[in-house]
């Protein structure tokens, strides 16, 4: 989970509760991502990490000027001014996070939003990794086993924040997390971690049944006092009037899943697809808007089953998902 959700005392806690944490890359700095993992085994060595994986979304430079336009309004609350800027796109510093895990290898690496290279896969499994990709449907699964991965990370749509499908131009299809899983493993032998919508021990249970070798969550998570989530973050998803979640570009240019608001019922019908690009510009807005207070215009990820959030510890909730095993 990244952007804040997930900290090093998250990853630990979830260690010490016999689960695997991931350290969230995406966003940090490699360096800032080295520290984090630093931080992570002084206390315990079961950690992995979780990547973006350069797959670019180019924006249209007027449609980009456009969306700039029209989230002006958005802006002025806060005194800021984001129309006029060129679009910015980057890789997340790639490259550098990638030589952090050659350097100081983990035991598990998982990939979102791209399949890495032959070349990084094969460099991460000779120093020890096991390389794991998050696919949405079948064909992501075939791709991303040809190209070496041992795992996969089979995502339904039914998970909170951006989706992890390689095509983020069209929408994953709503295919129950037990039917997708039942069907990835149809098509391929690797060992699977299931994702999407997991409310409780019975939704684990059923993808286990299904075909899976474990099981991941983030959703249920955010509350716990070890999670990063922001104080206006966490209110929203205690607010029983929260009842529905869209899937919008409006925040990031990239289809991801989270509580409706202000800012999805605004601009999630205009936004264009463009990721990193609208990430960048959206980001100071989110940003003021969480020093404020304000949950109408921060992203507010949440999957299918974030009616099931409660305030517990993360060993509570881990091992609570593991009743019905």
């Amino acid at each position: 989970m990244a952007g804040g959700p997930t900290t090093p005392r998250l990853v630990i806690a979830a260690a010490d509760a016999g689960s695997l944490g991931f350290v969230a890359a995406g966003y940090l700095t490699a360096e800032a991502f080295a520290g984090q993992l630093a931080q992570v085994r002084q206390s315990t060595a079961t950690v992995g990490a979780n990547l973006f994986a350069p797959n670019p979304l180019p924006v249209d430079a007027a449609e980009f000027a456009r969306y700039a336009d029209a989230l002006q309004a958005e802006a002025d609350v806060y005194g800021l001014d984001v129309r006029g800027q060129e679009p910015r796109e980057d890789d997340d510093e790639w490259q550098a996070k990638i030589d952090v895990l050659l350097a100081d290898p983990l035991p598990v690496v998982s990939f979102t939003f791209g399949i890495p290279s032959v070349a990084v896969i094969t460099a991460l499994q000779k120093v020890g990794t096991r390389v794991l990709q998050t696919v949405t449907s079948v064909h992501e699964a075939r791709q991303a086993v040809a190209a070496g991965v041992d795992g996969l990370v089979v995502q339904a749509s039914s998970a909170g924040g951006h989706s992890g499908t390689l095509t983020p131009r069209q929408l994953p299809a709503a295919i129950p997390l037990p039917d997708l899983v039942a069907a990835v493993r149809a098509a391929v032998t690797v060992p699977i971690v299931a994702g999407g919508g997991v409310g409780g021990s019975g939704d684990v249970a059923a993808a286990l049944r299904a075909g899976a070798e474990a099981v991941a969550v983030g959703t249920l998570l955010l509350r716990t006092p070890e999670a990063g989530t922001s104080a206006p973050y966490r209110a929203a998803l205690a607010d029983p009037a929260r009842t529905e979640t869209v899937i919008t570009r409006a925040f990031t240019g990239r289809p991801a899943r989270g509580l409706r608001n202000v800012f999805t019922d605004r601009y999630s019908e205009i936004a264009p697809s463009g990721y990193p690009a609208l990430h960048h510009l959206t980001r100071p807005i989110r940003r003021a808007a969480a020093e404020a207070g304000d949950p109408e215009r921060i992203n507010l990820w949440a999957g299918t089953g974030h009616r099931h959030i409660r305030e517990a510890t993360t060993a509570e909730i881990l091992t609570d998902l593991c009743a019905a095993l």
